[in-house]
This record gives structure tokens, C-alpha cells and sequence, in this order.
């Protein structure tokens, strides 16, 4: 009668199994959406950040534009292939859904996301330096902050950041999740 209880327990612990696994796999698709919508706002905002002044009269102009700075125009591109990794990759995440057995699928996630964390980190950090500078300036570069004139400018390359690092933290997130379902295995 022992044996029976024992062998119930384990064949109602499969299903629960398999319905985690389930669940870790929609919250895989889930935090990817998320993840293309921080990538794809911060290299919009960026990438159609611009700001015109006037100087003195109306013919002699200032113009403050992301592409003037090459960090800035890498972070756009960084986004732009993270975002488009991503776009690829929800197919292969669709999969785990239906199939959560795949373990070589995610290994292969785990590999590319840990590569696009770098890329998006890379280009963010990049990024988060040159908007610091923009802020405060250097005084002993004798760099001055271009944020008191250019106010529009920064706080859309300011903006453009938190949707970066927003990316960066649903990369992390999903690592966690692809190992967690390969330690279950």
C-alpha cells in the first residue's frame, strides 16, 4: 500500500514539472517583447534626437545631433542589433513553449544572450560617459556641459539610456530563466 502512495506522488509531480516549465517558457517570450521595446525606443529616441539653436541671429545656427558623436551613433547600431536578435530569436523561444524539452536551443539562447548583454552593455556604457559629459562637463578637459543650451538634446539622450539599461536587465533576467530551465533537466 506504501509502494502505491510513493508512486502516486511522483507521477503527480511530473505534471507540476512540466507545468513550470511551461511557465518559465511564456515568461521567456514575455521578457524578450519587453526587451525589444527598450531596444527599439532607445535607438529611436536616439537616433531622432536633434536640437537647433540660434546664435546671435537667425542665419548662424548650432546643431546638436546624435551622429556628431560617433558613441552615440554606436549605441543606436548596438540597440538596433540587439533588437533585431531579439526579433529573430522569439521563434526559437515560441519553440520552448511547445517543446520545453529542447536543451540544445537553449544553450544556444544563453550563448547569443549573453553576447547581446555585452553589446547592449558595451554601447550603453559608451553612451552613459558621453551624456555624463554633456551634464557636468570636464573642467580640467576644459570640456563645458552643453546641457544648459542644449536641454531638448539631453533629457532624449538621457531618456534613451534608462530604455537601454532596462534591455541590459531583461537580458540578465533572461540568462537566469534559459539556465534555470536547463538545471531543471
Amino acid at each position: 500500500m506504501k509502494e502505491s502512495v510513493e508512486h502516486g506522488e511522483t507521477s503527480s509531480k511530473a505534471p507540476l514539472s512540466k507545468g513550470v516549465s511551461k511557465g518559465v517558457s511564456i515568461l521567456d517570450v514575455i521578457l524578450r517583447f519587453v526587451a525589444i521595446i527598450g531596444a527599439l525606443a532607445s535607438a529611436i529616441a536616439m537616433g531622432t534626437t536633434n536640437q537647433t539653436l540660434p546664435f546671435f541671429t537667425q542665419f548662424i545656427r548650432f546643431k546638436a545631433q546624435y551622429n556628431d558623436l560617433p558613441t552615440l551613433t554606436f549605441f543606436v547600431v548596438a540597440n538596433s542589433i540587439v533588437c533585431a536578435y531579439l526579433i529573430l530569436s522569439l521563434p526559437l523561444s515560441i519553440v520552448h513553449v511547445i517543446r520545453s524539452r529542447a536543451k540544445y536551443s537553449r544553450l544556444i539562447l544563453i550563448f547569443f544572450d549573453a553576447a547581446m548583454l555585452a553589446l547592449v552593455t558595451a554601447g550603453a556604457s559608451a553612451a552613459a560617459a558621453i551624456v555624463y559629459l554633456a551634464h557636468k562637463g570636464n573642467v580640467r578637459a576644459n570640456w563645458l556641459a552643453i546641457c544648459q543650451q542644449f536641454d531638448s538634446f539631453c533629457e532624449r539622450i538621457s531618456g534613451s539610456l534608462i530604455g537601454s539599461f532596462a534591455t541590459m536587465v531583461v537580458l540578465v533576467l533572461l540568462i537566469f530563466l534559459s539556465a534555470i530551465a536547463l538545471a531543471r533537466r
